[in-house]
């Protein structure tokens, strides 16, 4: 019987495989050759349309049953191939007995009454649900032929296909620095409440599982804003500090912002303006266990509008002081 189709193979399945297994290789194959999914290509249609009827057969156990007695027997002597005129079986041929493979010319005739699809080649009476006014309609499993009636097995939408994604997020220095829950918007206009690392830096990549395509992952690249105040330079901070002439001269304890707050540093008397000082593990987070050190850059500032009485008293200053910071000028 040239016509045969072995639907265990089309399904690449085994005959003993659970429904189970053969819905998860109906699903796995159907995707692959969705008419949807490859637009133009006929081969791919077709494959889509065998594996449709065969896991319409194949996914039902008494259609399933009928198929596996109709394949064991269809190659015996006087039934293969079929006769144009007789019946070569009688109904004790078949091996329960409630179904008479002799009425069946061909593999084709066997899966019509399987699924309860009339073919306009014999003498089926057209359903009475169908207007008699409608055209037949085209067998789309037997190009060239016609049906008064047909079913196609449902078949589960093509789920897309799972990507992860990757989105930007910009988030202040201090933010970035001491990390914890946050909920952030993204583009798409989803709101996610993320926990994020503390010591994050510009190009990190953090992974929220399952946010992306299809049950892909979101990557968000992380992207840390310019502080006005502190600047990276590796896992140190960098910051420049002001000071007055009068507490440049004398030195004494002031006051420094850190990502921490406020810490109390002593600078010493006669501090130059570009020097640097260093505040150790006041920096940013290196390692889980290590920070680095927050420089601060000295910048001595003069005023530009002074009271009277500093005024006074800066010229009696310029009256009483000796020093004098041009007098080793290399010319």
């Amino acid at each position: 019987m040239q016509n045969f189709r072995n639907y265990y193979e089309i399904l690449g399945v085994a005959r003993d495989s659970s429904i189970d297994e053969i819905k998860k290789a109906y699903r796995k194959l159907a995707r692959q050759y969705h008419p949807d999914l490859n637009p133009g290509n006929k081969a791919a249609e077709e494959k889509f349309k065998d594996l449709s009827e065969a896991y319409e057969v194949l996914g039902d156990t008494t259609k399933r049953s009928q198929y596996d007695q109709f394949g064991n027997f269809w190659k015996r002597p006087g039934f293969q191939g079929g006769s144009k005129g007789g019946r070569p079986w009688s109904k004790s041929s078949s091996p329960s007995g409630d179904v008479d493979f002799g009425e069946y010319r061909n593999f084709n005739d066997f899966v019509d009454q399987l699924l309860n699809r009339g073919n306009t080649t014999t003498t089926a009476t057209p359903p009475p649900s169908r207007p008699p006014s409608r055209p037949p309609q085209p067998d789309p499993y037997r190009p060239g032929t016609t049906k008064t009636s047909y079913t196609v097995p449902s078949t589960p939408p093509p789920r897309a296909t799972r990507r992860d994604a990757e989105a930007r997020l910009t988030v202040p220095l201090e933010k970035a620095y001491s990390g914890g829950r946050e909920r952030i918007r993204l583009e798409d206009g989803r709101s996610l409440e993320v926990n994020m690392p503390a010591g994050m830096v510009t190009g990190q990549k953090i992974r929220l599982k399952g946010q992306g395509v299809a049950g892909g992952d979101l990557y968000l690249k992380i992207e840390v804003s310019p502080h006005p105040f502190f600047k990276l330079e590796g896992a140190d901070v960098v910051c420049q500090l002001p000071i007055t002439p009068s507490e440049a001269a004398l030195g004494g304890a002031i006051e420094v912002p850190t990502l921490d707050g406020l810490v109390k540093m002593t600078i010493p008397g006669g501090v130059r303006s570009g020097q640097r000082l260093r505040l150790a593990n006041k920096g940013y987070i290196a390692t889980e266990d290590e920070r680095g050190d927050q420089i601060v850059e000295i910048q001595i500032v003069v005023p530009k509008d002074l009271s009277a009485e500093e005024r006074d008293l800066y010229e009696k200053l310029r009256r009483l002081e000796s020093f004098d910071p041009r007098a080793n000028l290399p010319i």
